[in-house]
């Protein structure tokens, strides 16, 4: 809902008004509904507001409570607004307007340190504690909001984005290169596995699940929240739980559609957003708004190279979707004249740093600019959903089946399986043999299995050290495998590095369009609901997947809900679009290797080696080769480094 920012002074020196101007000036560009400041000696609070829901209209923000001798400013939606307003008492007469930051604020009155354990919302915060002489903050469970800030022993200055820091005068720009260090070396998408670190030294964020104290002592950060090691649910009949599923999964959705303005909601031809839509919609007509879907298509001229299992145009099974569910207002958006290499400056402007989501990126930024056009307040999602509402993963599933040796469930679920997917058992049984011993699989693979390109320059990764780190927290360098399903989701809540890439992209393009991005699937009562199912209410009688497809019975279609065979793709039509500008892109990668700015991190050969690999005449199969990934990300890194340092 907010830009927000601060200056604290240790050492009691008077914040100036030019430096706070300057930090709050830096705001300016973001749209905003009113900038409002509060200073005190040696303290400094702004916000950059942008109301979203009806209390934050007019919301006195920074707000100070004379009476506790507490400041606050905050970019906040709380989502447990009734049972906060119950807990903490809050008269009858206040409960339709009070604000989300004073609910924060009267918590943390309340609780103090473990207020943010009480919180469940997308949130960053800070909060002045006069008596005690202390800054106060946390970021919620998952980082949906950024908070990033600089520290010295005499000053401690934070804001929700970077740049607006390097406006004062003691903040200067300088490469991280441990970070860079990582981001290239990691074959995945996420960045980097230091989750306090940004690219630019001396910048540090505020990690996911994480609260922060500033005072005289220092500054101390703690962990309040771990998503692992609860107790599993259970209950009698499958009705239960899917009854219980509806529950907690409408309660997380209509929480999220409190604006003022339009409701909007990404939806792809899949589950998770499907479900999101279906239950939104029918909140909504009760409300007697809308729903406004957005959903990305390729251009007309692309023909879907695609496997047969997979789809680039989910238009048929999303039009199916809108006309069941009722009461939408589609969009679909083919981007024309957009592609991955249009749209780097504008994305690493927003972003702030390098990235690796370039295949997604041209189509998430328009729906973003769609949505702002249609006075769009709050934009659903539902990215989180494969790890938690749509969690089942048939495959694995009867793998841990057969190491636990139970052979009659393994082979009536195999009987089913094979039945649903017209597939064979012989060729099933290989893949479930496979995924259940790995280690055999290992044991007799080709030595030159595939591994990704080392895009980081080897004498940058040997003055880093970035190899030896990155093993020492587990991460697979090579990316010639993958770890099991299981292990991936455990690595989802546990390592908050998975977390930022979300948190950084949805809460800096939701404040350059003034639209806050929302997922019910990512909600902290409905993630701890789904890691606590038995593993047999996810996959059951050959259907993976199987408590949504259950539970949404008479919200999807059924083309929609029982679909195993295909799956939409986003991004296949990527090398297409660039197509016209293909020699333009080579050319731009053969000056980057002739830059001695940049040639010192990337690792050339590689470069050279996938030029050669695609060649002048690219094929639209290229979309996902990771030789094309090379020389999108080294063009990222390379206009960062060249525009941005």
């Amino acid at each position: 809902m907010s830009a927000i920012a601060g200056i604290f002074h240790l050492d009691g020196e008077t914040v100036k008004t030019e430096h706070s101007s300057r930090i709050i000036g830096a705001l300016q560009k973001y749209p905003a509904d009113r900038t409002q400041t509060w200073a005190k000696e040696n303290v400094f609070l702004g916000c950059h507001a942008q109301w979203i829901t009806p209390e934050s209209a007019g919301e006195q923000l920074p707000y100070y409570d004379h009476k506790r001798k507490l400041a606050i400013t905050a970019d906040a939606i709380i989502d447990n607004r009734d049972e906060l307003l119950e807990r903490l008492h809050i008269l009858q007469a206040y409960r339709k307007t009070i604000s989300d930051s004073e609910l924060i604020l009267l918590a943390y009155q309340e609780w103090g340190e473990e207020a943010p354990k009480n919180l469940i919302g997308d949130f960053a915060f800070m909060i002045w504690d006069e008596k005690k002489r202390r800054f106060f903050g946390a970021r919620d469970f998952s980082g949906c909001r950024t908070l990033y800030y600089f520290r010295t022993p005499q000053r401690f200055v934070f804001c929700s984005v970077i740049y607006p820091l390097f406006s004062l005068p003691y903040v200067h720009k300088e490469l991280n290169e441990q970070w860079l260090a990582e981001f290239l070396a990691i074959p995945g998408p996420h960045d980097s596995t230091d989750i306090t670190s940004t690219v630019y030294q001396n910048i540090e964020q505020l990690p996911p699940s994480h609260s922060i104290s500033i005072s005289s002592q220092g500054v101390k950060t703690s962990r309040y929240c771990t998503l692992t090691g609860g107790e599993r649910l259970h209950f009698r009949t499958n009705q239960d739980y899917e009854e219980a599923f509806r529950d907690v999964f409408q309660s997380a959705v209509t929480a999220r559609l409190r604006t003022h303005r339009n409701v909007g909601a990404h939806l792809s031809g899949g589950l998770d957003s499907g479900s999101v839509v279906s239950f939104a919609a029918k909140a909504l007509q009760e409300q007697a708004k809308k729903l406004y879907t957005f959903s990305y298509v390729p251009t007309d001229d692309f023909v879907d190279w695609t496997p047969k299992h997979r789809i680039a145009d989910e238009r048929p099974l999303i039009i199916k979707t809108i006309r069941y569910v009722g009461n939408i207002k589609d969009n679909f958006l083919d981007c024309a004249g957009k592609s991955p290499f249009s749209e780097i400056d504008d994305m690493l402007e927003t972003i702030e740093m390098p990235y690796k989501f370039f295949e997604n990126s041209f189509w998430i930024k328009e729906i973003y600019e769609q949505a702002q056009k249609l006075n769009i307040g709050v934009l659903l999602n539902g990215a989180r959903g494969n790890f938690t509402i749509s969690w089942g993963p048939a495959l694995d599933y009867y793998a841990s089946l057969l190491k636990k040796l139970k052979w009659i469930r393994l082979y009536r679920e195999i009987y089913f399986y094979c039945h649903n997917m017209d597939v064979g058992r012989r060729r099933t049984l290989s893949i479930v043999r496979k995924k259940a011993f790995p280690f055999i699989e290992r044991a007799f693979a080709p030595k030159d299995r595939y591994t990704f390109p080392e895009l980081i320059n080897p004498e940058f990764a040997k003055k880093t050290g970035v190899f030896n780190r990155l093993h020492e927290q587990g991460v697979n360098i090579g990316g010639s495998s993958t770890p099991s399903i299981y292990e991936g989701r455990k690595q989802q809540f546990e390592q908050l590095y998975y977390w930022n890439l979300n948190g950084t992209m949805g809460s800096k393009l939701s404040l350059r369009y003034s639209v806050w991005d929302r997922d019910p699937t990512n909600d902290l009562r409905v993630v701890r609901f789904c890691m606590a199912l038995p593993e047999e209410q996810c996959v059951q009688n050959g259907v993976d997947r199987a408590l949504v497809r259950r539970s949404t019975k008479g919200f999807l279609p059924d083309e929609v809900r029982l679909n195993q065979r295909v799956r939409g793709i986003q991004g296949a039509d990527g090398v297409h679009r660039m197509l016209p500008a293909w020699n333009k892109f080579i050319d731009e990668i053969l000056k980057l290797m002739a830059d001695n700015n940049v040639s010192e991190f990337l690792n050339l050969e590689a470069v050279k080696a996938a030029i050669s690999a695609i060649g002048s005449k690219p094929s639209p199969e290229n979309a996902f080769d990771s030789e094309f990934k090379v020389l999108m990300r080294s063009l990222i890194t390379y206009r960062f480094i060249k525009k941005f340092l």
